[in-house]
């Protein structure tokens, strides 16, 4: 029998203006300055990709799907490398005017590297409310 693919969801709130917020996530080659500092160590773009460098020595290359405003939404897919399949999105929700909640998620083949990428998400999503929260204005 065929296991399905492997989803990874994450929500957590923010305590920032979802506009703020929003123009954070859409800066897509400030990930290790604007969005999730010390997970994120640095971050090039080439062409329609970024290439991701994390603090634990990964470095991924994430093509950049769509940048949607109307949606405060990005989507991206890591191409080459580990996953035979991956692809991802983020999208920024207000919660009020100063409060957002960010929706992440992730499906991946194969579905062994679910808890992987499970533990790297959650890391992610402590760096981002950190990073995101102590810009808040």
């Amino acid at each position: 029998m065929q296991r399905g693919m492997a989803s990874v969801h994450k929500e957590f709130v923010v305590d920032a203006p979802a506009a703020q917020v929003w123009d954070a996530f859409r800066d897509v080659g400030a990930i290790h300055t604007r969005l999730a500092r010390e997970f994120v160590v640095d971050t090039k773009l080439d062409g329609d990709s970024r290439l991701v460098s994390f603090a634990n020595g990964i470095v991924a290359r994430e093509r950049i799907v769509d940048v949607n405003d109307g949606e405060k939404r990005i989507a991206y897919s890591v191409v080459g490398g580990g996953p035979s399949h991956h692809n991802a999105s983020f999208q920024v929700i207000a919660e009020g005017p100063r409060r957002s909640r960010i929706v992440w998620i992730t499906d991946l083949l194969p579905d062994d590297l679910a808890e992987h990428f499970d533990a790297m998400m959650a890391q992610g999503c402590s760096a981002m409310k950190r990073t995101l929260e102590s810009a808040a204005t």
